[in-house]
């Protein structure tokens, strides 16, 4: 599928979406990302075929996760439809409104929209761990690190900034080398909650989607936090304007800044 407008199919004749397609996104992995403008308004996300544990994007380990947060009432997108022939997968879901709370909100608001972003991922943190299905601990992830780094899927050309250059086999010797923090303070983490995936409502200011769940599981509140705390450290263009975003956001949510677990579970992030 390609941009533009008119009626497209999805592979293996699966439901018409009418209207216009705008190609929204194109992952390193091979994900494509688009959005149909019709009489009403879906995403949907391609991929080539790809192994269910495999943590990058897969269509019907992203739609569990979407019905399992729509179930605790979570405002997530609902999923129209999820399927795979031998070229491809796909995910169709409706839209969520909002702007992603990595917009470039005025400075009177962003106290406004950090606090909303910190009380959605603290409210999905306190989601009850036994009650969720899906395992994204230490146990699975730093498999997947070696599993990413043998079958040379580490993105090095999207590192951050302290490892720009790096290799896969170097990100992997520093991890291997670093202790993993010990995993007693496990909640429910979406696994990916940079800001562009937090949706805001722009005339209240308060969350009103989570998207892009494919990694949401049990593991460590770092696993989250890091990565958004990365986010607002100035890896973002619309927040880096010198304020201290970061200590902000973890004063709203309620936790201490753990400069060793930040440190980890961001080179972690690395081999996603």
């Amino acid at each position: 599928m390609t941009a533009g407008s008119g009626t497209r199919r999805l592979p293996a004749s699966r439901p018409v979406l009418d209207g216009e397609w705008v190609r929204v996104a194109d992952r390193s992995y091979g994900t494509e990302v688009f959005r149909v403008e019709g009489r009403h308004t879906y995403y949907v996300k391609t991929t080539p075929p790809r192994d269910p544990d495999d943590p990058r994007f897969h269509p019907e380990g992203e739609a569990r996760r979407l019905d399992w947060l729509r179930g605790r009432g979570f405002p997530v997108p609902e999923v129209v439809d999820v399927g795979a022939d031998d070229s491809s997968a796909w995910l169709v879901t409706t839209a969520v409104p909002g702007l992603p709370a990595a917009a470039r909100w005025p400075a009177r608001q962003r106290s406004r929209v950090l606090a909303g972003v910190a009380e959605l991922v603290g409210e999905l943190h306190s989601s009850p761990v036994e009650d969720c299905p899906f395992d994204g601990g230490l146990r699975h992830t730093l498999a997947w690190a070696e599993r990413a780094t043998r079958s040379e899927l580490v993105d090095v050309a999207d590192l951050d900034e302290g490892h720009t250059g790096w290799t896969a086999a170097r990100l992997l010797a520093e991890l291997r080398s670093a202790a993993p923090p010990p995993e007693d303070d496990l909640v429910v983490c979406h696994g990916d909650p940079c800001l562009d995936n937090v949706l805001v409502d722009p005339a209240t200011l308060r969350p009103t989607g989570l998207i892009d769940v494919g990694r949401l599981g049990t593991a460590d509140r770092w696993r989250d936090l890091a990565v958004l705390v990365r986010n607002l450290q100035g890896e973002n263009d619309g927040w880096a304007d010198g304020a201290d975003h970061a200590s902000r956001f973890l004063a709203v949510y309620g936790a201490d800044h753990d400069e060793y677990r930040a440190a980890y579970y961001r080179l972690l992030d690395e081999f996603f």
